[in-house]
């Protein structure tokens, strides 16, 4: 159509390609950043990249991320954490996971917390799941307006359900908090012969499985959006 030979086609484009090879990888790269609203980092477009066949590596990764400039800004916001501790109320139990997070067994090791959003109509939403450290599934959850005792309760006797004729004796660990020193959270736990364990005091690294889930959680549908209401926010979640 514009009338060059064929042979100077080829060499321009040989040419164009030796100046960037990766001109496909960026724009590929380029296309998983926008699809995941810029929530992505290097290590899952990494993981994504793999899923569609492409081995690279993810310091390549890195390295074109810097040249296109794109980085997700959710990641560097923060909220102040809500804390659950009111010191010694109850039974507070040992550390077993001691972290000792990976299993290879389903439903042996749980670990729950609770963590709190602000919402627009002047409420807060208190969030409260219970997740399996084999695959990292929440098996259940909870959320409400309050810290209450129920909110932590419901999450658990659902996840019971599903762990009960497991193969191996289950232990959920979580903070020393209010709620799981409480004696009905004590008790519910020994009537079902599940473990208990504990993070120490005030060391977030204990139960750095849940601590993670809020912290992506958070900065893919909550850092840098505006503010909505508890509803809005319940259903995104």
């Amino acid at each position: 159509m514009v009338g060059i030979p064929e042979s100077s086609y080829h060499y321009h484009i040989k040419m164009m390609k030796k100046e960037n090879s990766d001109q496909e990888l960026e724009e590929i790269i380029h296309s998983i950043f926008e699809e995941h609203n810029g929530n992505y980092g290097y290590r899952r477009i990494q993981l994504e990249l793999e899923n569609r066949g492409l081995e690279v590596n993810h310091k390549k990764v890195q390295r074109i991320m810097n040249k296109l400039g794109i980085k997700g800004d959710k990641f560097t916001l923060k909220s102040r954490k809500y804390s659950s501790y009111k010191g010694t109320t109850g039974a507070v139990a040992k550390n077993r996971i001691n972290r000792r997070f990976h299993t290879n067994v389903c439903h042996q090791k749980l670990t729950t917390d609770f963590t709190e959003l602000k919402c627009s109509d002047n409420v807060k939403l208190y969030l409260s799941p219970i997740m399996d450290m084999f695959n990292g599934e929440i098996l259940s959850y909870g959320i409400s307006m309050l810290p209450t005792l129920e909110l932590a309760l419901k999450p658990l006797e659902e996840a019971l359900e599903i762990v009960k004729n497991s193969t191996f004796r289950t232990t959920i660990h979580s903070d020393q908090g209010w709620h799981y020193q409480h004696n009905k959270w004590v008790k519910t736990l020994k009537e079902n012969k599940v473990f208990q364990s504990m993070s120490r005091k005030g060391n977030c690294l204990d139960n750095s499985p849940m601590e993670n889930f809020f912290g992506l959680l958070k900065q893919e549908m909550y850092y840098g959006e505006a503010l909505c209401t508890f509803e809005a926010l319940k259903k995104r979640i």
